[in-house]
């Protein structure tokens, strides 16, 4: 696993990690622990002082490796548990991935491996993410910046989530008390929380959805800005855990599918034997994954997808004559247009697809096409008429 990071004292604060933007005084109070008012909010985070890091254990589908938990985001709630949203209209970037590709690409690098959309739509989750809550943290304003260049403040918000996502390993501290995620076995609220408890110094807001583990909030307060202050784990405020008290279900990533009956092992372009699940040829029905044959996934808006990364999920719906089947994504229905491309996004008229018992076909051919093979970032478009690029895509049911 690569975020091994273990605190000697669980209550030690996070000390500078990103250069500063301003200049703070070294006698500042912590947010939300002043006695009076605080006029400089370059320098402190008002109203905004109880700052939240929190994590997803995603497992339907599954985002992210499957020892670690994943970055939801960083929130500025203000010190009675409120808060405030989307303050500033003017800074709802849309362009996260690039900025940070110039800016700050290690921070890209982690993001593209542990701050997943469990869409795959990471790009809006991100961009989401700082519009709601990056614009709410008064010392990530503009004017907290010497000679200031836009979306300095973007770079300086998820560098600083992923840094102190860096001293929080969930996975291992739950693990050391036997917290392991299991198909069978449950575990008790006091467990969870005394084990985060043991290692983070405070507690954490566990949340559930029903009786399943699935996400996490830890509290901080900081001395200082946001981009180069220090951190200090607190109790929280506000919202308490969602769980019950006990039998609660802390699921593994990456379950294999129970309705999968036989597999066809094919070769990847790189080498690597896959399995491609294959079952009674049909209509398809209900949420899976839309894999690519030799390698990589289709994302939510229909294209193909080889950098790491989780797959969208799709939704079949069987039509009436029990043969063929339409697609839908978080964009909207999938479309093969005029051109013979294939598209999903809101509006569209879904094509009618049909499975022959490994992949998926339309109008009986199971062969589709690109004009190249994706690389890096790129997403491929994919076509039903004959390219360069031959492919072939197969479906992996979710639970």
């Amino acid at each position: 696993m690569l975020l091994k990071i273990t605190l000697i004292q669980a209550s030690l604060a996070i000390g500078p990690a990103i250069a500063a933007s301003v200049s703070c005084p070294a006698d500042l109070p912590f947010s939300c622990s002043n006695t009076t008012a605080v006029e400089d909010l370059c320098c402190f985070n008002a109203p905004g002082g109880d700052v939240l890091l929190t994590v997803f254990w995603d497992t339907a589908p599954s985002t992210g490796p499957s020892d670690s938990w994943t970055i939801h985001g960083l929130w500025p709630d203000n010190c009675d548990g409120s808060y405030e949203q989307y303050c500033d209209q003017k800074r709802q970037y849309t362009n996260i991935s690039a900025i940070l590709q110039e800016k700050a690409l290690c921070t890209l690098k982690t993001m593209q491996t542990y701050w997943k959309d469990y869409t795959g739509d990471d790009e809006s989750f991100w961009e989401h993410e700082f519009g709601k809550h990056g614009t709410c943290m008064s010392t990530l304003n503009p004017e907290c910046y010497d000679n200031y260049q836009p979306t300095e403040e973007v770079a300086d918000y998820f560098t600083r989530a992923v840094s102190l996502f860096k001293t929080l390993p969930t996975y291992d501290w739950l693990a050391a008390a036997g917290i392991v995620p299991s198909s069978t076995q449950t575990y008790t609220l006091a467990a969870i929380q005394g084990a985060l408890t043991a290692h983070h110094g405070h507690n954490a807001i566990i949340r559930c959805s029903g009786s399943t583990l699935n996400e996490l909030w830890y509290h901080f307060q900081v001395k200082g800005s946001v981009q180069s202050g220090t951190f200090k784990a607190v109790d929280p405020v506000g919202s308490g855990s969602t769980c019950p008290s006990s039998g609660i279900k802390y699921l593994p990533k990456y379950a294999a599918p129970t309705t999968t009956t036989t597999t066809t092992t094919t070769a990847s372009s790189t080498g690597t034997a896959i399995s491609v699940p294959t079952g009674t040829p049909g209509a398809l029905a209900g949420k899976g994954y839309v894999k690519v044959q030799p390698d990589g996934f289709m994302i939510s808006t229909g294209n193909w997808y080889r950098a790491s990364g989780t797959p969208a999920t799709y939704t079949a719906a069987s039509n009436s004559d029990g043969e063929t089947f339409t697609l839908k994504t978080s964009k909207g229905p999938c479309q093969v247009l005029a051109d013979a491309s294939l598209s999903c996004a809101a509006d569209f008229t879904p094509s009618d697809f049909g499975y022959n018992g490994t992949y998926i076909t339309y109008n009986g051919a199971a062969t589709f096409y690109a004009a190249s093979t994706p690389s890096d970032q790129d997403k491929g478009v994919v076509f039903t008429t004959e390219q360069v690029v031959s492919l072939e895509m197969y479906w992996q049911p979710l639970l």
